[in-house]
């Protein structure tokens, strides 16, 4: 049952929303006047498995190195820099839409032949023109799975979703997270068909992308969930997730998402919070040690949250330091 929020956390609650919902108001409005973005359709490609991976790259590099040509063409040079990378022969796409905000599904490894695979979900404020910063987290992982396991891995930066913009009201229900777990749900799937089922597979997902996977969490088949700098899942506990999987939790002790209300409540016809704190012993997660670091600080090399989040995309949840 949904705790009925406290007076004080429901007049947090009621400004916070307001002045997102002044945000929302506002920022549409200057955001229309920037020029759309132009950009192709996305490439068709066949059944996605171990044999096609190599034909599917390629498709999706053509279609990166097309949008960056109409991009720079429209007088965008960074977005068409952003495509241009992507469309290196180095890149391995498993998906790509120039279109709009844009979406990117990437690999970083031998995804045919890894034995653990780790799939990052990021919050808001995610799209192709930060695209960078969020692949730096997925590479920073994969470096340490790379120096530290005795077998093949990979990592994939999955930006499958149209994420919420930090300031709006859309960050604070789970509209846009129930559209990116049917998304994530058939990702899953397809990547089921590449790996095999003996592949461990682990979520690692990231403050709004925690929404994401906590909707998905009842139909996806994977081993892991950690959840990271989370607002809360739409759920009271781990029960409610309804997933075999193994959840874990963990915020920096810098994470400013700690001030963010952990409750849910009808507001303006709207349900609005997250619920309970995933860190907090009435959620149920496997708490581990983050560290002192920040909200954007989690794959930061060298850190205890980077380490213990390797660690669990290994299997080795026996060396996971616990806060």
């Amino acid at each position: 049952m949904t705790p009925r929020p406290r007076p004080r956390s429901r007049r947090r609650l009621r400004a916070l929303l307001a002045a997102l919902v002044m945000a929302a108001l506002v920022l549409p409005l200057s955001a229309a006047a920037q020029p759309h973005i132009p950009a192709p359709a996305p490439a068709r490609t066949g059944p996605v498995t171990a044999a096609t991976l190599e034909e599917v790259y390629a498709a999706h590099r053509a279609n990166a190195a097309q949008a960056s040509r109409m991009a720079a063409e429209h007088g965008d040079r960074h977005r068409a820099g952003v495509e241009r990378a992507l469309a290196a022969p180095s890149r391995s796409l498993l998906s790509f839409d120039g279109r709009g905000e844009g979406q990117v599904v990437e690999v970083l490894g031998d995804l045919a032949r890894a034995d653990r695979v780790a799939v990052l979900v990021p919050g808001s404020d995610t799209s192709l023109d930060t695209y960078d910063r969020f692949r730096a987290g997925a590479l920073a992982l994969h470096r340490r799975l790379t120096a530290e396991a005795r077998t093949s891995t990979a990592v994939v930066a999955w930006l499958g979703y149209d994420t919420p913009g930090t300031v709006s009201a859309a960050v604070l229900t789970t509209g846009r997270a129930d559209e990116g777990a049917a998304r994530l749900r058939e990702f899953l799937r397809t990547l089921r068909g590449v790996t095999g089922p003996r592949t461990g597979v682990a979520l690692v997902c990231h403050s709004y992308g925690s929404v994401v996977c906590a909707r998905a969490s009842d139909e996806v088949p994977v081993d892991d969930m950690a959840l990271i700098g989370s607002p809360g899942t739409g759920t009271d506990s781990v029960a409610d997730l309804h997933t075999s999987a193994r959840v874990w939790a963990a915020r920096g002790s810098d994470d400013w998402v700690a001030e963010v209300p952990h409750i849910r409540a009808e507001l303006l016809g709207t349900t609005v919070g997250f619920g309970t704190d995933p860190v907090s012993p009435a959620f149920g997660a496997r708490v581990f040690t983050a560290g002192g670091g920040g909200h954007s600080d989690y794959f930061t090399p060298g850190s205890a949250a980077l380490a213990n989040l390797a660690r669990i995309v290994l299997g080795e949840t026996s060396e996971v330091t616990h806060g």
